[in-house]
């Protein structure tokens, strides 16, 4: 385990960046103070402590899996009693760690800590509690767990917010501002006297998370702009809720502008094509993503993947229609599969043909292919084995932590059936 603040360092000479999609790896999991009474507490979503004068401020307060985990360290680092906490957004990672706060509050017979985010959380909690199924579902196949229950009750915030809102808390200030990016309810918060920046999820140490294929809108050139409205508040140290503390002027603000040419890039162009006449398939196959921006060890492709990105900026601003006719009222999948099957001599001849073209590296061919195939004969176990063997060849050459996520899933699924389909005899 290693000094958060080391780490941080180490990438700047080194380029390589201790991240496994958003988990950050071998930090120790204690209280680092990058400035007086400023803390950061490395977890899967980090945890902001602010001592400030006789209270205590947290901005975001991770997932109910490590609440009481962060709760133990904090209180490690100092008894202060919680006065106020930010949730940057809605997120279950960052919005569900208020229970053992809590808590603590009602045994000393304290005030309950105030709680302040933007007015939209209110909305996502109710949107959660009525899609919990789906979202146990995506965030199972997303980050590969086999168990998730998604919670349907939250910890609601006591103050609310629409485009910000300046707090004092004890010898501190604090602005929060509004912002919409990976999500519409997002806060960004800035020590204006210590210079110090707290983005939420709006630069996560990669790719920025605005292209998910399982989950509601981003907005990638609000998020852009949120950026260069951070830039030029000039902060001398960046407090990312997801990976490590970036330390210096110079580096804040490299991080910050070249997430935003990212961002602004992969949106200019895709309106550009849009505006042209383009369709989904030209634009996604068009655009991409200038390479010196992909070099930058904070803009690596390992959670989300600027293909993604286009996808959601064509949603955002074209809705779902792609500009394929034959897409407008589809047959279904499976009727199609069974057609092109029988034209091509039986789904087994399109899955031994999939694994052929798989072979020769054309993996995106390859996943249409033996899609056809198991859609066509989904109980054939020779068709469901090249379908396991095509979406683990995708799954590993795939780099984001998205993808793989998908197309192990695929993979999974396609073991299953092979396992239940009758086996011949010789």
């Amino acid at each position: 385990m290693a000094d958060v603040l080391e780490m941080a360092d180490a990438v700047w000479e080194t380029g390589e960046l201790p991240q496994q999609g958003l988990m950050l790896v071998g930090a120790d999991s204690v209280v680092v103070e990058v400035a007086e009474g400023v803390g950061v507490l490395p977890s899967f979503c980090n945890v902001m402590p602010i001592r400030a004068g006789d209270a205590l401020v947290l901005v975001d307060t991770s997932s109910p899996f490590t609440a009481a985990q962060n709760f133990a360290r904090i209180r490690e680092w100092t008894d202060l009693p919680l006065h106020t906490a930010v949730y940057t957004h809605g997120h279950v990672d960052h919005a569900c760690g208020m229970g053992p706060f809590d808590a603590e509050a009602r045994d000393r017979g304290l005030p309950r800590p105030r709680v302040v985010a933007h007015e939209a959380v209110l909305a996502r909690f109710r949107r959660y509690a009525k899609t919990a199924g789906y979202n146990g579902s995506i965030n199972r196949r997303q980050f590969g767990f086999s168990e998730l229950e998604w919670p349907t009750e939250y910890r609601e915030p006591d103050v609310t917010h629409r485009d910000g809102i300046d707090l004092s808390v004890g010898d501190r200030r604090l602005q929060l501002r509004h912002a919409r990016g990976e999500t519409d309810d997002h806060t960004w918060v800035f020590l204006p006297d210590e210079g110090v920046l707290y983005p939420g999820d709006l630069m996560i140490w990669c790719v920025p998370n605005a292209g998910n294929p399982q989950k509601v809108q981003r907005y990638a050139g609000e998020w852009a702009a949120a950026l260069r409205e951070m830039l030029a508040c000039g902060a001398e140290i960046m407090l990312p809720s997801h990976g490590l503390p970036v330390v210096g002027k110079d580096r804040v603000a490299t991080v910050l502008a070249d997430t935003a040419e990212l961002l602004e890039s992969l949106e200019a162009q895709t309106l550009e094509l849009m505006n042209a006449g383009a369709s989904l398939d030209e634009v996604i196959h068009t655009v991409s993503a200038p390479a010196h921006l992909l070099e930058r060890p904070w803009l690596q492709p390992i959670y989300d993947e600027p293909e993604f990105i286009v996808r959601n900026i064509w949603r955002l601003y074209g809705g779902w229609y792609d500009a394929n006719p034959a897409h407008l009222h589809p047959a279904p999948q499976a009727v199609l599969a069974r057609e092109v099957a029988a034209l091509a001599g039986g789904a087994g001849a399109l899955a031994r043909r999939a694994v052929e073209v798989a072979d020769a590296g054309d993996l995106r061919l390859a996943g249409h292919l033996v899609d056809f195939a198991q859609n066509a004969d989904p109980a054939d176990a020779a068709v469901a084995e090249a379908a396991a063997d095509i979406w683990g060849r995708r799954r590993d050459a795939a780099t984001s932590l998205m993808a793989k996520g998908i197309y192990n899933a695929a993979v999974r699924a396609g073991i299953d059936t092979a396992r239940a389909a009758p086996q011949e005899l010789d």
